[in-house]
């Protein structure tokens, strides 16, 4: 299990504040919303707060909202018994009550069903978990820690979220940095990931020059610390016990140098009413990657919001992610 040592060797003052706040509350049952764009390590945080819980000896389970439909969140989250519909040929004691007397991580809260939002509520509020089929709630005692990368005050503004449920949830808000914020980390999470890696696969860790590392440091990171760990773990695969060169970075690394040679002119113009190609012309793909990684940094990470900024559908953005392997 993580623990909070682990988390904080070498790290940067902003994300020191933050684990010696997530320190203090994990020695309470206070619930704890964690929030921060994708990939900053909100799951760590979470684990970390369990093992330095009274809990820690319970279980930690996590749960990805996004991936419920309402039907599933309640039956799922609250339990079912044996024929409370169609399909249920046994009783399923649900998430909560499997993590009695521990934590239960509750990760992209903000995509929870709308209308599985007050049930939780309800439990949240005295510990009453209600499950289909059943006419007697159940109360459990479990620690809640729920995180996202929205910003729920705007989601309830629209209705997307309860704001009862955003007050209940919110008693103790951590914020994680972006690494783009942390940039003095990157050289020593690196190092860390890579030898990490090196193990895993029993090969030589590689190593970074400094031009590649000024070019690291440079990066936008929009898949923040999760982005960096991938790259480690290609750099050990592909270039074991080798110097890493900015030639061996993926061509979106290098791109902040490229695009400052390659762009000059790149700006609106009032007879055109569009963007003016640089005689020395550009590489088309370029521009998309560098376009669609400055659009999911905007938005968190947030894959619809980044593809109504691009003007294009949400399958579209999927299918240029997969093409050009952006993390």
């Amino acid at each position: 299990m993580m623990t909070f040592d682990d988390l904080t060797r070498d790290t940067s003052p902003a994300f020191l504040e933050i684990t010696n706040a997530a320190r203090l509350v994990a020695a309470t049952d206070v619930t704890t919303l964690i929030c921060g764009e994708s990939g900053t390590g909100k799951e760590l945080i979470a684990r970390a707060m369990h093992a330095q819980s009274p809990r820690s000896e319970a279980s930690f389970l996590s749960i990805n909202c996004a991936s419920l439909t309402e039907q599933l969140a309640d039956s799922l989250l609250f339990g079912y018994r044996k024929g409370a519909f169609t399909g249920a040929d046994r009783d399923h004691c649900g998430y909560i009550r499997a993590a009695t007397g521990g934590t239960l991580f509750l990760d992209e809260i903000g995509e929870f069903p709308i209308g599985a939002q007050a049930k939780l509520l309800r439990f949240l509020e005295c510990g009453e978990c209600l499950p289909l089929g059943e006419v007697q709630p159940v109360f459990v005692d479990v620690r809640i820690i729920a995180a996202t990368n929205r910003n729920l005050s705007n989601e309830a503004e629209t209705g997307r979220f309860r704001q009862d449920l955003l007050y209940r949830l919110n008693i103790v808000p951590l914020v994680l940095p972006p690494l783009r914020e942390r940039r003095e980390e990157i050289p020593t999470l690196l190092q860390r990931f890579v030898d990490e890696a090196a193990e895993t696969h029993r090969l030589r860790p590689p190593t970074f020059s400094q031009p590649s590392l000024k070019l690291l440091r440079q990066h936008a990171w929009p898949g923040n610390v999760r982005e960096l760990r991938n790259l480690a773990i290609r750099m050990t695969i592909l270039f074991p016990g080798q110097r890493i060169e900015p030639t061996n970075l993926p061509l979106e690394m290098r791109m902040p140098m490229q695009m400052q040679m390659q762009m000059p002119s790149l700006e609106r113009t009032d007879s055109q009413q569009g963007l003016r190609l640089p005689k020395e012309g550009l590489v088309m793909h370029q521009l998309e990657v560098d376009l669609i990684r400055q659009a999911l940094a905007r938005t968190g990470g947030n894959r619809s919001h980044a593809a109504n900024l691009l003007g294009i559908t949400r399958d579209t953005l999927l299918y240029r992610l997969k093409k050009y392997a952006i993390g």
